[in-house]
């Protein structure tokens, strides 16, 4: 080692010498550290395009794709019945609505509080037991801490163990204290079923609850965001940009959630309405219908028609405003506005001349067909204004920054939404941005640094250019959680023909059962090829049609089965999640969701289905993890602190 190296480690070691003063403390921190490693690894819980369904989505958070079920069968076994089994998961997802229930009908609620508190004590023993005391005093709610603690903790001097935590159970019952400790107990399960969390992606659109969702990850414990474009167009639009603005509100009017974004969010869309109504007054708006469900109040079927009409021609205006200034990007095929021959009403497409079914577009200008006029320019602004003042908006993005990125590393798994974009040969395709190509691993990166200056750069040409690029990741045919050669919204729209609506998908997803095409992405992100995973979603899996979720031998996981009820017809089921532990690897296929009201009244829970990827040899361990080799580092740099404490190189305190 050089003096220059072995200046640094003094120097460091000198800082660490702070936090642990003496031999002693240096000593059982080693300890620490090293009875952590030897505890089994936490669960990890994975999922993705979750599209607005916070239903689903609450459902599956509570219940841990399973986890909760599966645990409460481990532990109670033959000892319940189905129906008790039943109604303990059910009073662990939803405790305060269950309880209401229960203390309305049950004849003797003080033996049924007994019986159950003794039940949730178990069940938070076993959950809690492979995790460390000080990780579990963490969680543990200030109000009840002294007394959970008490209850789940092993206490070899007592004679008459039974008596003492009866007593303690007897006395949360008599002083009215159990429906609130019960709550709180069924809270702490949640939490410890799982201990960290993965969003592949697609929070946002086509359900109605992104911002309900939001609110829950933002309270979560523990977890990582990959982006994916529903999320960076709507990262886009909190940046201000006008093009991706226009396309969240047109993806919101199509799916009826103007709601959303108005109740939401408190983002004012009455300049877009007054606009619509006035201008949009005498227009035939029939070829812009909204995909409406059960709650959608239809009188305003009308308006939001029209509205959802003057926003896509917006879009399009806009989003061709974009394009022309990115001529480098290739997306040329997306200027249709001036493609339009009014007097035959007709489109050319790919050089192909289209019938059009709307050509009724009383604010474009068949001269200058991207020109906003003056009463677009007007409504842009205040839109832009009221994206930017949304205080709960602005607070969601900035989460989505802080927690999210273009890809993941963690555990041996690379986690992204949709691609790495290859040609038919398997290569990485190359994007120029700012004047230099990317591909693999870099394009991600390069994407990623543009994306948050987008949002966050105070210079205004850098700041353009990444909302530009927000756009880009949204739809360009090289963006990796894109992945199709088009976004074809113009022809699904204005053209019958239903060739013009294919949108192609990249070549990874007719490679990514190659081994070679999957072992060329491990490499170029730097992981095994050995006891790996890649995990992304972004493209439905269609079990209707024969499709898996395992590709390349269990390499490679599409996690997407339609969470969304817009894709449940085709894919046949309510969504994959995937769950890893100390076990190994599992898949969860989900059937469709009722309703919270019947899960709680009926005791329903989502059936699922549970399909090994890999199970370990032996169990895994925290010292087989990320955090195990930080863990490693760490007491190999407390050892050294040690030694310079015995050697006189560093004083004790």
């Amino acid at each position: 080692m050089d003096k220059k190296t072995e200046d640094i480690e003094l120097r460091y070691l000198k800082s660490l010498s702070k936090l642990f003063p003496n031999v002693a403390a240096a000593s059982t921190e080693i300890i620490n550290l090293q009875a952590i490693l030897n505890l089994p690894k936490g669960t990890e819980h994975f999922l993705t395009d979750i599209h607005g369904e916070w239903e689903q989505f609450n459902h599956v958070m509570k219940n841990g794709s399973g986890s909760v079920r599966r645990k409460i069968d481990e532990l109670f076994g033959i000892t319940l019945s189905e129906k008790d089994k039943r109604s303990l998961a059910t009073l662990i997802y939803y405790p305060k609505e269950k309880l209401a229930i229960v203390e309305e009908e049950e004849e003797f609620l003080d033996d049924w509080y007994k019986i159950t508190l003794h039940r949730l004590v178990r069940m938070l023993t076993w959950v809690s037991s492979k995790y460390t005391r000080s990780k579990v005093r963490k969680a543990l709610p200030k109000d009840f801490a002294y007394v959970i603690e008490e209850l789940i903790t092993e206490k070899e001097e007592l004679e008459d163990k039974e008596a003492y935590y009866n007593e303690i159970i007897h006395t949360i019952i008599s002083i009215g204290s159990a429906p609130q400790f019960i709550t709180e107990l069924c809270e702490l399960i949640q939490r410890m079923v799982v201990d960290h969390l993965h969003i592949v992606g697609d929070i946002f659109d086509r359900g109605k609850g992104p911002h309900i969702i939001m609110d829950t990850l933002m309270h979560y414990h523990s977890l990582d965001i990959q982006w994916g474009n529903h999320d960076v167009i709507w990262m886009g639009a909190a940046a201000g940009d006008e093009t991706c603005i226009a396309t969240v509100i047109r993806n919101s009017a199509r799916y009826g959630n103007l709601d959303t974004l108005e109740e939401g969010y408190g983002i004012n869309l009455v300049p877009l309405a007054t606009f619509a109504l006035q201008t949009y007054d005498r227009t035939d708006c029939s070829m812009f219908s909204i995909k409406y469900d059960d709650d959608y109040n239809t009188r305003d079927l009308e308006l939001d028609m029209r509205m959802h009409k003057a926003i896509s021609i917006l879009q399009f205006k806009l989003e061709g405003r974009t394009i022309m200034r990115h001529p480098e990007w290739g997306m040329d095929d997306r200027l249709l506005l001036d493609k339009i021959d009014y007097e035959n009403k007709t489109v050319t497409v790919g050089g192909k001349e289209y019938a059009m079914k709307d050509t009724d577009f009383p604010t474009v200008d068949p001269r200058n067909p991207y020109e906003l006029t003056e009463d677009e320019k007007l409504v842009m602004e205040r839109l832009v204004a009221a994206f930017r003042h949304s205080d709960k908006l602005q607070k969601h993005v900035k989460f989505l920054y802080n927690k999210g990125a273009m890809y993941k590393i963690h555990n041996s798994n690379l986690l992204y939404h949709g691609c790495v974009p290859m040609d038919e040969n398997g290569d990485f395709l190359s994007l120029n941005i700012a004047g230099e190509e990317y591909k693999g691993k870099a394009l991600y990166d390069a994407l990623e640094t543009y994306a948050r200056k987008g949002y966050y750069s105070k210079d205004p040409k850098e700041k353009q250019y990444g909302k530009d690029i927000l756009y880009y990741i949204w739809a360009g045919p090289k963006s990796p959680v894109f992945g199709k050669d088009k976004m074809a919204t113009f022809e699904r729209y204005f053209i019958d023909d239903k060739a013009t609506h294919k949108e192609v998908k990249n070549p990874y997803y007719k490679l990514y059962d190659n081994e070679d095409a999957v072992n060329s992405i491990m490499d170029e992100f730097g992981i095994s090829r050995e006891n790996s995973h890649i995990i992304n979603g972004h493209v439905p899996v269609e079990l209707k049609k024969g499709e898996t979720p395992i590709k390349c031998g269990g390499k490679l996981l599409v996690i997407d089965g339609g969470f969304s009820k817009a894709y449940q017809e085709k894919t046949g089921i309510a969504g994959y999640t995937l769950v890893e532990n100390s076990h190994g690897m599992f898949l969860i296929s989900h059937q469709p969701f009722e309703s919270k009201e019947a899960a709680i009244r009926a005791e329903t829970d989502i059936v699922c289905e549970r399909i090994p990827v890999q199970i370990a040899p032996r169990r895994i361990m925290v010292a087989d993890t990320d955090v195990g080799r930080e863990l490693k580092e760490s007491i190999n740099q407390l050892k050294k602190l040690l030694e310079a404490y015995r050697e006189g190189i560093i004083l004790e305190e």
